[in-house]
């Protein structure tokens, strides 16, 4: 029975060290493994680096383009309230002449009795002139006479 004793003794010393052995080879392989982790953190970390100076280059570019569109937002808001005041004085000068041909319509409305008399006694006016150069141009007429002879010419001033 001693002897069975000392083989189980010995399997299990056999089988602990088949353990020790599988665990170390395990144990070599999940260095192999943490090395090449590693190597990718610190990749990773690299990368990183670069990101973040990334990051904060774009995210100063968008302040200073905030900051711009901005100022330029606050002067074009001036440049709306201008055009609108121009709008505003413009529809003003509208209703101003609208109010202005309504009045004059109403007006020549009124006196359109008036304003055909006066049309007609102009136009009796400018007959009369008319009336008034002919015959000063029939006056004009100069009837000449030659001493020797009774020729007569007329002679019209221009």
């Amino acid at each position: 029975m001693e002897v069975i004793l000392y083989i189980s003794a010995l399997v299990a010393a056999i089988a602990f060290l088949v353990l020790c052995i599988s665990i170390g080879a395990t144990l070599f392989s999940l260095k192999g493994i943490l090395k090449s982790i590693a190597g990718t953190i610190a990749g990773i970390e690299k990368q990183m680096e670069g990101i973040t100076r990334e990051t904060t280059s774009l995210l100063e570019k968008t302040n200073t383009l905030a900051a711009d569109i901005t100022e330029k937002s606050e002067k074009l808001n001036s440049v709306v309230d201008a055009v609108k005041n121009i709008g505003v004085s413009v529809n003003n000068l509208n209703n101003s002449i609208n109010q202005i041909t309504e009045s004059i319509s109403r007006e020549v409305s009124k006196n359109e009795e008036k304003i055909a008399q006066v049309v007609q006694w102009s136009n009796v006016a400018m007959d009369i002139a008319e009336k008034w150069k002919q015959r000063k141009a029939q006056q004009e007429v100069v009837e000449v006479v030659d001493n020797t002879s009774t020729t007569k010419y007329k002679r019209r001033k221009k």
